[in-house]
């Protein structure tokens, strides 16, 4: 006699299992993006790619054509842009005169900044009114300052420039704007006056971080003010003076504003910025494939620029120790 032995039979599988593991992959997906921080930096990632990532693909895509800025007839042309203006002198004149601004700026507003800032730090009398007196102008927009400047303190014979001249007993009826030899020089003490107050707030942030007991020990070991200074204070900010240098060259490489409102390029171009020449190439000449090669030219000087600055003073770092 045969014994047939029973087996189980397959449990049944519950209502809804296929749905909680449908549901499940979204949420495990929502938790690696959680964890990962993914949701919380893809607004800016999708801003980012948005309206820099692809405009600077796209900018590429156009220097390589005869693009124009009605957005028809753009016909491949490969390096012919590059090429025209490396050839172009008015090109490396206003190349020119960006570097020379950014030479003539960059110094007296690091300078004129840690000045100010170690007077602000030292002074015990109001001292909110002097921090918000000498960071003020940088929060002004550019197109009040520009005609504050070329209607107050640049106009020959009654501005406040040619005024003073005359108070110290010098020639006034300087064309300060008019004339090549000083029109750069007037473009960068507005530049100056404006801008001052970032270098100034950076510098004062840094102040405040040194320890006040480097002071103490040194003033007990008979160190004077100067000894301070050069022996503590100004080795401490070595890190700061670093960025705001590289802050500043790139900001002041970057100059168009005070040049377009105040002098337009002029006199005879001799205060034209490289970014003067790009618009007037694109948005008047109307040659926007060209004026993008320009761009990605100025735009490689600027990537060098702010990959060599800092490769020199970690050289220079190491160097001291």
């Amino acid at each position: 006699m045969t014994t047939l032995t029973p087996t189980a039979a397959p449990a049944p599988k519950a209502a809804g299992t296929g749905r909680a593991a449908g549901a499940a992959r979204p949420v495990a997906v929502r938790r690696r993006w959680t964890e990962h921080g993914l949701v919380f930096v893809a607004p800016f990632l999708l801003v980012y790619g948005l309206f820099l990532v692809w405009p600077l693909i796209s900018g590429l895509g156009m220097s390589v054509t005869s693009e124009n800025i009605t957005g028809t007839g753009a016909d491949f042309v490969g390096l012919d842009n590059y090429a025209e203006a490396i050839a172009d002198p008015q090109m490396w004149s206003s190349l020119g005169n960006t570097v020379w601004f950014t030479v003539l700026s960059t110094v007296p507003l690091v300078v004129v900044g840690l000045v100010l800032a170690l007077l602000a730090h030292q002074l015990r009398v109001v001292q909110w009114l002097w921090r918000l007196s000498w960071f003020a102008p940088f929060l002004l927009p550019s197109g009040v300052v520009c005609l504050l400047f070329a209607q107050m303190i640049f106009p020959p014979d009654f501005g406040l420039a040619d005024q003073l001249l005359a108070s110290a007993g010098l020639e006034p009826g300087i064309g300060w704007l008019s004339d090549a030899r000083y029109a750069m020089l007037a473009i960068v003490l507005t530049t100056v006056w404006w801008t001052v107050g970032f270098n100034f707030l950076l510098y004062l942030a840094a102040l405040q971080a040194v320890p006040q007991h480097l002071y103490e020990a040194a003033e007990l070991d008979g160190a004077g003010a100067w000894q301070r200074l050069w022996h503590i204070t100004l080795p401490l900010l070595r890190r700061t003076t670093g960025l705001v240098v590289v802050l500043q060259v790139l900001a002041s490489l970057k100059i168009f504003d005070q040049v377009y409102l105040m002098t337009g390029g002029g006199p005879d171009d001799s205060t034209r910025p490289i970014l003067q020449y790009v618009y007037q190439h694109g948005f008047t000449g109307y040659r926007i494939g060209y004026a993008s090669a320009v761009s990605y030219i100025f735009f490689a000087l600027i990537l060098i620029v702010s990959l060599v600055q800092p490769w020199l003073a970690r050289r220079k770092e190491e160097a001291g120790k």
